[in-house]
């Protein structure tokens, strides 16, 4: 004797589809530029270490423990498009100084005009 076969479940009925909820923007500069003002801000002859720009980044209200992946990222970044020189160490650690050979962003935008604000 053949067995019954089952009728095929119901197709299940569409899902609304959910709206996106865009988180607002952060507002504020990035952690690159909080970088570099930290590193531009530093008198030290051989850089700032990665240890006091951690301590910086923290003084100045950033979450560096939440973060700490971000501002290793942000660091290699800042040495790969020679913002930042690296003195001492490797990858994310050591100590970094700023690149004097990088001319400031104002006068790259206006190549032929003369950079009132640098003097350049």
């Amino acid at each position: 004797m053949p067995e019954p076969v089952a009728p095929a479940p119901a197709a299940a009925p569409a899902k609304a589809a959910k709206k996106k909820v865009s988180k607002p923007k952060k507002v504020g500069p990035s952690l690159s530029e909080l970088i570099v003002k930290a590193v531009a801000a530093s008198k030290e002859r051989n850089g700032v270490s990665a240890a006091a720009l951690k301590k910086a980044l923290a003084a100045g209200g950033y979450d560096v423990e939440k973060n700490k992946v971000r501002v290793k990222t942000a660091i290699k970044n800042l040495v790969a498009k020679e913002t930042l020189v690296q003195t001492k160490g490797t990858g994310a650690s050591g100590s970094f100084k700023m690149n004097k050979k990088v001319e400031p962003k104002c006068c790259k935008e206006v190549e032929s005009a003369v950079c009132v604000i640098h003097n350049i």
